[in-house]
């Protein structure tokens, strides 16, 4: 990461915005991630995103097989700049992705032999996987998945909403992670890669600036 660069950029920031930056940052964890999949409701993914800046989780992942949809910047609230958006056209290459960085897949699922929610072991990394409103996760990242989750429900109704369940998954599991002794901080390189992702999209004309920054270097 282009260090000086970001000392650069920072210059037209002011010191209570830098210091926010690092504040959220020392909140900011990697150890869970959420991952959603083909999820066709804009409103509901706009949710999860803004609940994952809420809770400190700072990737979502998106799997968009059928079709690719825009975040509702009305409902994320401004979450569209500060959590790392990654998409996917194929689950399969998603949970590789995931796998291959050290995550266990998680499904969420009321229907399976799942572990309750509050009897979920927060010490490994885990990715966890929110499936269609209305069909839920899809055959392959059932059969893929190391583990299965389910929140208690005491009503007729057997499931909630999509961006309900992940609320409440995130708060859960977060809370439990920061009681632990487990380190599920970012290092100091993730901060700095993030501090100047969000810094290039709180200035205006960013691409710009950036331009002329090299420009002059050379």
């Amino acid at each position: 990461m282009d260090t000086e660069l970001l000392t650069y950029l920072q210059g037209f920031l002011t010191e209570r915005r830098i210091s926010l930056f690092q504040k959220i940052l020392q909140e900011r964890t990697r150890h869970f991630t959420i991952a959603t999949e083909d999820v066709y409701q804009l409103h509901n993914t706009s949710a999860v995103m803004r609940s994952c800046d809420v809770f400190g989780i700072q990737d979502l992942h998106i799997i968009e097989e059928i079709g690719r949809k825009k975040i509702d910047k009305e409902i994320a609230m401004g979450a569209q700049k500060w959590v790392s958006l990654h998409r996917y056209s194929s689950v399969k290459e998603s949970i590789k992705t995931l796998k291959e960085k050290g995550y266990q897949i998680v499904a969420t699922t009321p229907h399976k032999e799942s572990t309750f929610l509050h009897d979920f072991d927060v010490n490994e990394k885990a990715a966890f996987f929110f499936g269609k409103e209305s069909e839920g996760l899809s055959d392959f990242v059932m059969e893929e998945a190391d583990s299965y989750l389910k929140i208690p429900m005491y009503g007729f109704t057997e499931s909630l909403n999509i961006s309900v369940s992940a609320a409440i998954t995130m708060q859960h599991v977060i809370t439990k992670l920061k009681q632990s002794t487990i380190n599920w901080h970012l290092t100091e390189a993730e901060k700095q890669e993030i501090t100047l992702e969000w810094t290039k999209k709180t200035i205006k004309n960013a691409d710009e600036i950036v331009e002329r920054y090299y420009l002059e270097k050379k």
